[in-house]
């Protein structure tokens, strides 16, 4: 029994060591976007995943990858709401089509867009919109235990989500998690578990 007991307790530290390197599967090159697909709004990273596309709308760059959009923050980048008008000529995979008032909408987290002959162009919700919660109303309560500064906490929330994303299949931007039904609430309770063991090895207390 000792020696269970002392197996169990080396490999719960190994995973929760894992983080507090370069989480398991990162692109050295920056941030994957297989990763924290939807990085909570305001988020700052370092770089813009590879692959990404550069809309100017209004004189302003936008970067877009799979549904998320960036502007330049100085030599970083932070997670924006796209402007609405603006058009893509492709719909982010995931996106949900949905017809409302019998008008067709396809919704991607917490943006709508319209198609038109050019492409798809970000919209307002419509009126009837069933409200739909933002990405970060599915995570944790974490509180910084050592002092860390706003960037370094959503430094650590975004790669803490793409760590827990990898290890379980499960991304709570993503509709339904982006599991089928039967599994949805196992894979969600396997994710908040990951995520609240990579922020307590970073020196956060979660909730």
């Amino acid at each position: 029994m000792r020696y269970v007991a002392m197996g169990t307790a080396l490999l719960l530290g190994s995973l929760l060591a894992l983080p507090t390197q370069s989480a398991p599967g990162r692109d050295p090159g920056g941030p994957r976007h297989d990763s924290f697909r939807y990085p909570s709004r305001g988020a700052v990273v370092d770089r813009v995943p590879r692959g990404h596309r550069v809309f100017n709308y209004r004189g302003r760059p936008y970067h877009f990858h799979d549904g998320i959009w960036y502007r330049p923050l100085g030599s970083r980048f932070m997670v924006v709401a796209p402007p609405v008008g603006l058009v893509v000529p492709v719909l982010p995979k995931g996106a949900v089509l949905l017809t409302i008032g019998g008008v067709p909408y396809y919704r991607y987290g917490t943006v709508y867009y319209a198609h038109e002959r050019d492409g798809y162009r970000v919209v307002e919700p419509p009126a009837e919109a069933p409200v739909v919660a933002d990405p970060a109303s599915d995570e944790l309560f974490v509180y910084p235990r050592q002092s860390q500064s706003a960037e370094q906490q959503a430094n650590d929330r975004f790669e803490c989500h793409e760590w827990a994303s990898d290890q379980t299949g499960y991304d709570p931007t993503r509709n339904g998690g982006g599991v089928s039904g039967d599994q949805r609430a196992e894979r969600r309770s396997d994710y908040l578990r990951a995520m609240t063991a990579c922020l307590e090895a970073r020196g956060y207390s979660v909730r």
